[in-house]
Formats: C-alpha cells, structure tokens, sequence
C-alpha cells in the first residue's frame, strides 16, 4: 500500500475498541517499511557479486601493458613500392584499397583498425597508386579542401579508382574521429566511365549561372540546387542529393558532381526539375522525356 493507504488503515485499528467480549484499546507504536530491510539485502549483495565478479575479470597489469604493446605492434605504418610510400601492412592481401594524402591520414586510419590504406604523399600521382588502382578495387579517401579537391582530379586523370571519399567541407582526413571515417566511406561516391553517346543532344543554352556552378563543383563531390530563375538554393553534398530533392521545393536545375542515375533521374521527374547537370551519366539509365540530361564536357563545349 502507499503511505495514505497505510494511514488509513493504522488510524481504523486505532478506533477499535472491543475484541470479542473484552473491552479493549489499540495504540500505534511504529511503522515499519519492510522494503527497506529487503533493498539493503540486496544492494549489500549485489555489492558482494559486483566485488568478486571485478576482481575475477580485470587483467594484470602484464596482461594491460601486453595488449597495448601489440597494438602499437601492429599499427606500425610500413613502406610500400619503390617511392617508398607510408601504408597499412594489408595493402598486399586486400582485394580492395583505400588510397589518402599522406602519412598522417594513414596513421589515422590504422587507429580506426583500417589497415588497407596507402598515401599518394604529393600532387603528383606514384607510379606504385596507378598500378595498384588497375589491380585491386580502389577508393580515394581526400579532404575536404582545395587540395583534396586537386588530388581528386589529378586521380581521375591517371589512375583507375572506382570510388571516392572526401572529409566534411574544411576538415582533413588525419583529424577526422573514427565515427567520421566510417561515415565517409559508408557514403563514397561510384565512379564510371562516361556513356558513349547514343543519341544526337539537343542544343541549348547554357547560362552564366550553370557555368560558374560547374566551375565551382568540380573534385568537390558536391551538388548546387537551382530553381526556375537560376537562383541557388542550396549546396549540399551528391550523397545526399536524392533525399534532399524529394524535400525541397522549386527546384529548376541541378549541377552536381558526380553521377546522374536512374534514382536521380526519377526523382527529377517526380519533382518537375528541368534539368540535371553532372560529370558523368550511367550507362544504365533510361532516356528521361521531361528531363534534360547534360554533363560537363557538353557545358564545356557548348560555352565554347
């Protein structure tokens, strides 16, 4: 019973005054909650549990040091091919490669337990990251920077990648936390040779405001939103262009670099965009009737 209950009841058998044939009278002396005796058994036993179950299951102090010997053991970064360049030990037996600016990033990825990684280290591409790019499965894990962005093209020119990655606008890989690590390779970007043309484009004008997007775009694996009168709406990143489409509203013309697909494409025609402009279209896609499909060499011809 709760207090009020209890009350209540002690002050009735208070009131009592006969048992039976006997005059009688009832006094309260004490109320006692037995719970509270029954919650400090308990607690003082599960003390008892937890103090035993502590000390049987903490490690030595040999067995703690060995541990985060062989940690630091593994993590040791090595050298790779004739450049020398700073990678993970698993670059050999992978099947599939993650390739990052510098040392720096490589380390940082082996403490998040990626050890497949290999580092560029300068503006020009190794000899070694073109080989292994054809050999194995290949992903370019960059910042989000200017210099990122420069590697990026500097990849897609020479090399045979076929994902990448970039670090949140204005961070660098080598300060990233592990939970952003994974997010960003959770979120690469496929890459794809161009389509060979099937069919004769349509001629049309491209404005100012589609040039400089473009301009502006290109290496950053980003997107620019535009409505019918050429304004910007947003800038938000191409992994996250399907779902932000579906949600804004007046949306004319989209430039974005990276890949239109049918998903792409559907929503575009859901919305009544007029136009998608990215670096590259699938080879898979159906040809759209309400939406115009350019990329960025067909920009770059038409403003010729």
């Amino acid at each position: 019973m709760d207090r009020v209950s209890t009350s209540i009841t002690a002050a009735s058998i208070e009131s009592i005054d006969r048992v039976g044939p006997c005059a009688a009278k009832v006094s309260l002396e004490k109320i006692e909650d037995v719970r509270n005796a029954r919650r400090k058994a308990i607690i003082g036993r599960a003390k008892e549990i937890l103090h035993k179950w502590t000390i049987e299951s903490m490690p030595s102090v040999d067995e703690i040091f060995k541990d985060v010997a062989e940690t630091l053991k593994t993590a040791k970064v090595e050298k790779y091919g004739p450049e020398e360049l700073s990678s993970g030990p698993e670059i050999n037996s992978a099947k599939d490669i993650i390739i990052v600016e510098g040392r720096a990033d490589v380390v940082n990825l082996m403490r998040c337990g990626i050890y497949n990684v290999i580092a560029v280290e300068g503006a020009k591409i190794p000899e070694t990251i073109k080989k292994l790019s054809k050999e194995k499965e290949s992903t370019a894990f960059l910042d989000g920077d200017r210099g990122g962005d420069l590697i990026l093209k500097e990849l897609l020119q020479v090399t045979s990648i076929k994902h990448v990655s970039k670090a949140p606008r204005g961070k660098e890989v080598e300060d990233l936390n592990c939970r952003e690590i994974f997010d960003a390779l959770k979120s690469k970007i496929s890459i794809q040779e161009p389509p060979k043309p099937l069919r004769e484009k349509r001629k049309i004008e491209v404005s100012k405001e589609i040039v400089q997007a473009m301009e502006e775009l290109e290496g950053t694996l980003e997107a620019v939103v535009l409505n019918e009168k050429m304004e910007r709406i947003e800038r938000l990143p191409v992994s996250k262009l399907a779902e932000k489409l579906q949600q804004i509203k007046g949306v004319g013309t989209v430039v974005f670099d990276g890949i239109i697909t049918q998903r792409i494409i559907d929503v575009a025609n859901e919305k009544n965009i007029r136009s998608l402009i990215a670096s590259r279209i699938s080879e898979a896609v159906k040809t759209p009737l309400n939406v115009q499909l350019m990329t960025f060499s067909d920009i770059k011809r038409t403003a010729q």
